[in-house]
């Protein structure tokens, strides 16, 4: 029987009593989802999937998203690599919510472990929902009456600076322009608000001048990491994180240089922020 142990206050739950090798039943399916809302990000141990499996269960949850910048895993498009190795570091820092360049950001990402470094390479998650709600009630409504720009460009300008790399991104830089979403959205499951915004794809905030959006945006980015919104999660080999990607963001811990770390992700559709 499928069971969440929380494991912080605010966001975070392991998940006991399901093998992600076999397909949901409706029951275990409704239970994730649930779960899923609930505690926006939902953690798996000792999980031996491959590809395939993980792109059944993603399926589940809704239609599939690949990624224009990231190489993929044989036969299977929509699971990306994301791999850091000495020859190659990972360039991914910052807080983030995955692809918010898109019109349609994803629902929610699927993270399964490969290779882990022996010590290092965590990931902080936080809720976007507790980081809203410990605004005070004016700020709360500025913010809701508020939009902004989020850039491909602006998210990949390390890669992008790289030698090659403009040429190699071409083709998503032209495919992904600028998109506009509400500084904060409504979660359309619990119906909850959450903030919107993110260090890595936010690039400005339309209504206000350029001064004015840094000023609120550094704020904003400040306080989305304040350490009472955040859990954080040790891999170990087969694990895997399943996050709301409407309301979370996460951030992975890059100190495991020179070691070798391989993760394989996945992406579900989602609908236009709101």
């Amino acid at each position: 029987m499928l069971k969440a142990v929380p494991v912080s206050a605010v966001l975070g739950a392991e998940i006991e009593g399901l093998d992600l090798r076999e397909p949901l039943s409706e029951s275990d399916y409704q239970g994730l989802r649930a779960a899923l809302v609930e505690h926006e990000v939902l953690f798996f141990r000792n999980q031996a999937i491959e590809p395939a499996h993980q792109q059944a269960l993603a399926e589940r949850f809704g239609p599939l998203q690949t990624h224009p910048a990231y190489q993929t895993v044989p036969g299977h498009p929509a699971v990306t690599i994301l791999e850091s190795t000495p020859q190659k570091p990972s360039l991914i820092e910052k807080w983030h919510t995955d692809m918010t360049f898109r019109t349609h950001p994803p629902m929610g990402t699927m993270l399964r472990s490969r290779i882990v470094p022996e010590r290092g390479g965590d990931t902080l998650f936080a809720s976007m929902t507790a980081a809203f709600d410990a605004l005070s009630t004016p700020l709360q409504g500025l913010l809701e009456s508020l939009s902004a720009e989020h850039s491909f460009e602006h998210g990949f300008r390390e890669s992008l600076a790289e030698p090659g790399g403009r040429e190699r991104l071409a083709q998503a830089l032209a495919d992904n322009p600028p998109v506009v979403h509400p500084v904060v959205r409504t979660h359309p499951e619990s119906g909850r608000k959450l903030l919107f915004v993110n260090e890595l794809f936010t690039t400005r905030i339309c209504e206000l001048n350029a001064q004015e959006s840094e000023y609120l945006l550094s704020f904003l980015f400040q306080h989305i990491r304040s350490p009472e919104f955040c859990c954080r999660f040790s891999w170990q080999e087969n694990s895997i994180a399943f996050w709301d990607n409407r309301s979370t963001q996460h951030k992975p811990v890059n100190d495991y240089f020179p070691a070798h770390r391989r993760m394989e992700r996945i992406t579900i559709d989602g609908d236009r922020p709101y």
